[in-house]
């Protein structure tokens, strides 16, 4: 029996044996952070598909052709065909039924756009690995302010419990003191209401506690069943908002998709091409089979003169690279005020902290001479409970402010791509 009771006691224990560090290692696993890589992966494949561009194209066909009327299966030259023409012997490249096999390629040999869509490529596959970056410090953000909300309601579940306990020992006065006809009924209604009170409480803090265990499953995997133990080990590092990487990677790739639009329009291209073939048919001056093979290589300089398309899609690049841009601006301008508020709340908040601290201990105290003064009727039902309330409301602003602290904390450590498992272990 007391075996099944020590092993009950310890599973409860076993479920929630989780570290900040075991968190952050899931969150790695979570699917959100797999598609990360894929996007990566995607962006890479788009680099391999530009470069692509730069290498030969070869080709095999193999043909069958009918004719109503005889057809060369190759040029020849004049000198050749009078020759022909004069010996009838002479198997002529001509025939209604000709079979061809062949080999062609095609290649570039300068095309500079193709070239600055490299760099694009380029550029986009370093802002989607900045984002994965930037996502994961997001997410792992979010894993401590969840946990550090919890830790919050905890901490104010505590306060109410013990707030409960105090109500309970007074109610036991109360009774005695109407049971003895020294106090009135409605004293009794006053104390279970506040007790009504402090259960609806209890209550609302599981419901808000169950959506922060759900977020964390959510991002882990890991269904907990309390706040997790953390403990700042160090602070945000102050630098270039790196959160805004990804976007201005993005911003400088679409700049050089603007430039390849832009070069389409002026910049010559040259290129190569050459095919061989060989092809059979019986001649139609004597139906011998023949078969001969034929070759050209050759070198493409084509310059563009007008093409309405690539006007329209310079426009259309044009835009893009302007939306990004003033969207990256506007983001700029919006973390400075942002940073800036947030340095200064956190400065605000430790020193919120403090005062909270003093202010428990001083609330706690005139609590405890309120009880008294209760007891000895030198204080109504309605100030004593006054007193109960002040205390759970400023331990619950205390706590608050240890929230708000890992809260501020993180947005600060993600808008410059801290590396938080540094600061939270």
């Amino acid at each position: 029996m007391l075996k099944n009771l020590i092993i009950l006691l310890y599973i409860p224990l076993v479920l929630n044996a989780y570290t900040m560090s075991e968190l952050f290692d899931a969150l790695k696993e979570n699917p959100n952070t797999k598609l990360d890589e894929l996007e990566v992966e995607r962006t890479q494949i788009n680099n391999e598909k530009v470069y692509a561009n730069l290498y030969p194209k070869v080709d095999l066909y193999a043909v069958y052709n009918h004719y109503s009327e005889p057809t060369g299966m190759l040029p020849v030259a004049p000198n050749e065909l009078i020759v022909m023409v004069k010996d009838s012997n002479i198997a002529q490249p001509f025939g209604t039924d000709i079979y061809r096999g062949s080999a062609s390629f095609n290649m570039p040999l300068f095309v500079k756009s193709i070239y600055t869509l490299v760099d694009k490529t380029k550029m986009l596959s370093k802002s989607s690995r900045e984002n994965k970056k930037i996502n994961k410090i997001q997410n792992e953000a979010l894993l401590v302010g969840t946990n550090a909300n919890l830790q919050y309601l905890e901490a104010l579940e505590k306060s109410l419990i013990s707030k409960q306990y105090s109500l309970n020992e007074t109610y036991k006065f109360v009774k005695i003191k109407v049971n003895n006809g020294r106090g009135a009924e409605s004293e009794l209604y006053k104390i279970q209401d506040a007790l009504n009170n402090v259960k609806i409480s209890l209550n609302n803090i599981n419901i808000t506690k169950q959506k922060a265990y759900a977020t964390v499953e959510a991002l882990t995997s890991i269904r907990i069943n309390k706040a997790i133990n953390m403990k700042q080990i160090a602070t945000y590092k102050i630098g270039s908002f790196k959160v805004l990487e990804p976007l201005k990677l993005k911003s400088l790739a679409l700049e050089y998709g603007l430039k390849a639009q832009k070069e389409k329009l002026y910049w010559p291209s040259l290129s190569a091409n050459g095919s061989y073939t060989r092809s059979n048919t019986n001649a139609y001056n004597n139906t011998k089979n023949i078969t001969e093979d034929y070759s050209h290589v050759g070198v493409i300089l084509s310059i563009p003169l007008f093409n309405m398309q690539n006007y329209s899609a310079v426009d259309e690049a044009k835009i893009e690279a302007m939306k990004v841009k003033t969207q990256l601006e506007k983001e700029s301008v919006s973390l400075k005020a942002q940073t800036s508020s947030l340095q200064n709340s956190l400065k605000l908040i430790e020193n919120s902290v403090l005062l909270y601290k003093k202010s428990v201990k001083n609330k706690q105290k005139l609590l405890n001479i309120a009880k008294v003064s209760f007891k000895n009727t030198r204080m109504n039902m309605e100030e004593y409970l006054r007193y109960e309330d002040e205390v759970v409301a400023q331990e619950a602003k205390l706590y608050e402010s240890y929230m708000l602290k890992w809260q501020i904390l993180m947005k600060l450590a993600v808008i410059y791509a801290n590396n938080i498992e540094e600061i939270v272990r």
